[in-house]
């Protein structure tokens, strides 16, 4: 919220928005006037700003938009000279999304965000963490030869975060990778062995990457989250299947990181705990007399 500011004060910075958006848009008083459908005079009064008073809403109203800035940044009754539309536009993106995390609009968000923090909650395993066998029997039926794109798509973005000095943050419901051990749901027909190595995958990038890369697991019977990305402080994604929805409004994106610590914070099993966790899987998929690793 801003402070109450002093009529002559508001005036004065009223003549001084208006001439920085009269040279930013190359309107000269002329221009201008024409535009707003004033005289020239009334344009030059207005620069002037030898005493207090503003001038009506509707000279106020046609000036903004003839300089295409928001009348409420011109009496300084806010800091973003945008109009609301443009707020709107730039706060709230749509965006195509393919079947595999592959397009370059991914990788471009993970670059904006580089030395802050990354939250991800993936729609399956995460990506970048498969092996190149758990990718193809992912990918090689509905994409063919793009899922070579998605293979080397997921291998930038694990070499980017070996580079970066950006945290990783990832969420998963614990069910996920109980199906996928299991090889059910989703997972069914995913070769025992390709499991094995995938959770054999996990545990090296765990151990590499920790306490960069750190994974939860959560109870989704007491919490649910939809696919999402925080990018730090700049930037929410979800993941809607063919689209994102990107946000940048701070608020958004604060409640949104507080429900993904919300996350970690009731996670059923920690980063810490996560390789035991893995461990348990593994001896229980190769050894049928040891008993299976808690959901829950």
């Amino acid at each position: 919220m801003l402070d109450k500011i002093d009529k002559r004060v508001r005036a004065e910075r009223f003549t001084q928005r208006l001439s920085r958006a009269m040279q930013e848009a190359h309107l000269n008083q002329s221009a201008l006037a024409r535009a707003v459908g004033v005289d020239r005079s009334t344009i030059s009064q207005l620069l002037k700003g030898t005493d207090a008073r503003l001038p009506n809403a509707h000279v106020v109203g046609a000036c903004a938009q003839a300089l295409g800035v928001s009348a409420d940044w011109l009496l300084s009754l806010s800091d973003r000279p945008e109009s609301a539309a443009d707020l709107m536009s730039n706060a709230l993106t749509l965006t195509e999304a393919p079947r595999a995390l592959v397009d370059e609009r991914i990788y471009e968000w993970h670059r904006e965000a580089a030395g802050y923090k990354i939250r991800h909650v993936p729609a399956a395993l995460p990506d970048m963490l498969k092996t190149r066998a758990m990718l193809e029997w992912e990918y090689s039926p509905h994409l063919g030869r793009t899922a070579r794109q998605a293979i080397n798509a997921s291998e930038d973005r694990l070499n980017w975060m070996r580079s970066t000095q950006s945290d990783y943050e990832i969420c998963m419901p614990l069910y996920e990778l109980d199906c996928f051990a299991h090889g059910t749901g989703y997972y069914e027909g995913l070769p025992l062995q390709t499991r094995l190595d995938q959770i054999d995958r996990f545990l090296t990038l765990a151990d590499q990457l920790y306490p960069r890369l750190r994974i939860y697991l959560f109870d989704a019977q007491r919490l649910y989250s939809a696919p999402v990305t925080i990018f730090g402080p700049l930037l929410c994604v979800f993941y809607a299947g063919g689209h994102y929805l990107a946000f940048r409004d701070r608020d958004r994106i604060e409640t949104f990181t507080t429900h993904f610590d919300t996350l970690v914070r009731e996670a059923r099993f920690t980063a810490r705990d996560l390789p035991d966790h893995l461990h348990a899987y593994r001896t229980a998929l190769t050894d049928p007399s040891v008993s299976e690793p808690p959901l829950a």
